[in-house]
């Protein structure tokens, strides 16, 4: 654990952009049942919070990623994101559309780019990995080199983790599952018996049960 990756759970916390609730689980989309949701969309509502983790969020991209010629966002979650970092480190932006637009063009990718270019692609989360390999999958097929991806949260699933080595795209997170849970431990958000289900949830989160 870095000082930085516990700060930017910290932040989320702050915000409120984590719920935490064990008893009352939250049902995702995939029909898991989840003691936590998260929302990073919360914290561009606060100031000094946003700029904290876009600064993080830019020197992970300068630090780890100097290669990249461009950023790109992934619709909806992180085009705000990508397009924050891509301002500060004066680099081109576009974005990524899970699915064709439906009129117009009907473009999956929303922005100027040039074929052969090395891009980083900005996600606010990671789960299983589906989603944003989906989004790097496109960016390749139109030419681009994907090289990497950063998010700002990431729940450690051994799934995404797999994926993301098979299809050899390197990925670091600011922050993470088992951060933010030991963090709400120590404030006092969560107790012994609560931190407990939620570490289990991690390793089996299909079949989760409180």
């Amino acid at each position: 654990m870095t000082s930085n990756e516990t700060g930017i759970a910290e932040r989320l916390l702050q915000v409120d952009a984590v719920k935490l609730n064990i008893n009352k689980p939250f049902t995702w989309a995939s029909g898991w049942k989840s003691p936590i949701y998260c929302d990073n969309r919360r914290i561009l509502s606060f100031p000094y919070e946003r700029d904290y983790i876009k600064s993080e969020l830019c020197s992970v991209i300068f630090e780890k990623f100097s290669q990249a010629d461009c950023i790109a966002g992934v619709a909806t979650a992180g085009i705000a994101w990508g397009a924050m970092a891509a301002d500060q480190l004066k680099l081109p932006y576009m974005y990524v559309r899970s699915a064709p637009k439906e009129h117009g063009m009907g473009n999956l990718i929303e922005g100027a780019y040039k074929e052969g270019s090395k891009v980083l692609v900005v996600e606010d989360l990671i789960s299983t990995g589906k989603s944003s390999l989906k989004v790097c999958s496109i960016l390749q097929d139109a030419g681009l080199e994907v090289v990497g991806m950063v998010s700002i949260f990431n729940y450690g699933f051994e799934e995404a983790k797999n994926a993301f080595e098979k299809a050899n795209i390197p990925y670091y997170s600011l922050s993470n599952y088992e951060i933010l849970i030991n963090l709400a431990k120590q404030k006092g958000l969560v107790s012994d018996a609560e931190l407990k289900s939620l570490l289990n949830w991690r390793t089996n989160p299909a079949n989760w049960n409180v």
